[in-house]
């Protein structure tokens, strides 16, 4: 039976952790039965770290990783698959915005389109969203920019939910270098580029209103890493760079050229 790893990045949830890691396990014993969770704290303020190392104690199949200080979501989920074990490597956010139990409706995905990558999309038609209309614009023209600059066969590369083949992951995640929001477009635009099979399955979001609006320095950095990837992946062919091993330290790939 195919073995399971979730990375849950991690910040600043500490209201909510322990029941996003109770809640997903709940749901992965449901499914198979050699499964694990890890968890990467990203450098927290209010005690998340300290409530996974509680989690990981008590619980078996839960691993807790801590990074310091806050060292962006890419890296917290590049770090967390070092800790990983299973065939199948699924990426869950914290928050609980895409509820765990449609982890299955990807498996099935996978299996139907022979997929080595399934992203979860809120462009899906058969989606079930509740999502503020400012998020929706914005997700719009991301999708338009990306699908204009990288060709990807999806609609949506931002949603938080995503499973891949471990051999995916492997291949692609020592060359990434973005660490804050475009590191989904750059594992993604990797994976198009080195021919592995992308899908995309519908999502429900339960949209937890806290962030508020997306900050202008925000998109700005995404803009920027968004044209950042586009010069590596086809003017520098930097993404095909055979040394880019892992590093003894834990890190990943190189400096940025």
């Amino acid at each position: 039976m195919t073995s399971l790893s979730v990375i849950m990045p991690a910040y600043n949830e500490a209201v909510r952790i322990r029941g996003s890691i109770e809640r997903t396990h709940r749901q992965l014993s449901r499914m198979v039965r050699d499964f694990q969770i890890v968890v990467v704290d990203d450098g927290s303020s209010d005690g998340t770290g300290e409530i996974a190392d509680r989690a990981a104690a008590e619980m078996d199949h839960v691993v807790s990783v801590k990074l310091s200080p806050n060292r962006g979501k890419g890296q917290a989920l590049r770090q967390g698959f070092l800790h990983t074990t299973g065939e199948l490597v699924f990426f869950l956010d914290a928050d609980m915005d895409l509820p765990p139990e449609q982890m299955g409706v990807l498996l099935d995905t996978m299996k139907e389109h022979d997929a080595d990558a399934v992203i979860g999309s809120k462009m899906h038609p058969l989606s079930r969203v509740d999502y503020p209309t400012h998020r929706r614009m914005i997700s719009i023209i991301y999708f338009t920019v990306t699908r204009i600059l990288f060709g990807l066969p999806v609609r949506d590369t931002q949603t938080g939910l995503k499973v891949f083949r471990r051999e995916v992951l492997e291949k692609c995640m020592p060359r990434m270098l973005v660490k804050s929001f475009a590191y989904d477009l750059e594992l993604l635009a990797m994976a198009h580029d080195f021919g592995f099979r992308i899908a995309e399955a519908p999502v429900i979001i339960e949209y937890q209103p806290k962030y508020g609006r997306i900050p202008m320095s925000a998109m700005k950095t995404t803009a920027n890493d968004t044209l950042a990837v586009f010069f590596r992946l086809y003017v520098r062919n930097f993404y095909d760079d055979a040394n880019a091993p892992w590093k003894a330290d834990g890190t990943f790939g190189q400096n940025e050229p």
